[in-house]
């Protein structure tokens, strides 16, 4: 599937997998327990992110064009 710049949806997190499926993963590890330092926020999300199960990736990467499918649908608008 290819879609031309002038197509895509502006921000669109519909067709974001980071906005998705990913981010919400990584918020709740990072925040499992509280942070005392900066440092120990960057510690968690290093952490978290290098701990992101390659499957898990791999789904919501493979639902990608069901979401394309269900956006042009819905004419651009919320399907879920």
């Amino acid at each position: 599937i290819f879609i031309k710049k002038v197509e895509w949806p502006a921000s669109s997190p519909d067709l974001n997998p980071l906005d998705y499926a990913i981010w919400s993963i990584l918020e709740a590890q990072v925040n499992a327990e509280a942070h005392n330092s900066v440092e120990s926020l960057k510690k968690a999300i290093t952490e978290a992110f290098e701990n992101l199960d390659q499957g898990m990736i791999n789904r919501a990467i493979d639902d990608w064009p069901r979401r394309l499918d269900a956006v042009i649908a819905s004419n651009g608008g919320h399907f879920e």
